[in-house]
């Protein structure tokens, strides 16, 4: 008997299951996809709310932790507590507890009388400076054309006096950084403490 191409039943289900399967897998497909792009996301907020912290942490503690003539210098230390050294013939002058005797490391400032700044006055304060409400992590106007649902948004707060390690430290600073969807919930919480200890200068070792 010669066949003229026409499709035995056997064929013709197995044909119909086939296209089934397919036709059901689609949108399974589609959905997995999406959460992958969603969590893909999510991992780079994430990523950008980490970096918000580190670059308010590497921020000058305020106006009056620079030298005198040095906008762009060096942050050092504000005697805010009296416990820098103020004896100029001592090996550790203008250190405090805890400080490296390098000559590059880290210094409290020469007017040791200086107090504290007003720390919750944004204008000398640049710490408080990378502090900002609510705004887009991802430049894109339309989340939904890029092939996911949700655009989210960063909130970064200082806080001042927090308590650390059971009780209140009027030397530190606490930075938090929200990542929140479209909806406004909040999709991770980044947290980190700032101390006034001023930065460490570049020191090139010699062999």
């Amino acid at each position: 008997m010669v066949r003229r191409g026409a499709f035995t039943l056997i064929e013709l289900i197995f044909a119909i299951v086939v296209i089934a399967v397919t036709v059901m897998s689609l949108p399974m497909m589609n959905q997995v996809l999406a959460k992958n792009t969603e969590s893909s996301i999510i991992q780079e907020a994430i990523f950008a709310a980490a970096t918000e912290l580190n670059e308010a942490t590497t921020a000058h503690w305020d106006v009056n932790s620079l030298e005198a003539g040095e906008l762009y210098g060096l942050a050092r230390v504000i005697n805010v507590d009296s416990s820098c050294n103020s004896d100029q013939s001592s090996s550790r002058y203008r250190l405090r507890p805890g400080h490296i005797l390098q000559s590059l490391h880290r210094r409290c400032l020469n007017d040791l009388s200086l107090g504290a700044a007003d720390t919750t006055s944004s204008t000398i304060d640049v710490v408080e400076n990378k502090a900002h409400g609510s705004q887009s992590i991802f430049l894109n106007a339309n989340p939904e054309a890029q092939g996911y649902k949700n655009d989210y948004n960063s909130i970064l707060t200082v806080s001042y006096d927090p308590p650390f390690a059971g009780a209140s430290r009027s030397n530190m600073k606490k930075i938090t950084s929200v990542i929140t969807d479209s909806d406004g919930n909040a999709v991770v919480r980044l947290s980190t403490y700032v101390a006034n200890i001023g930065e460490t200068d570049y020191y090139k070792r010699r062999f």
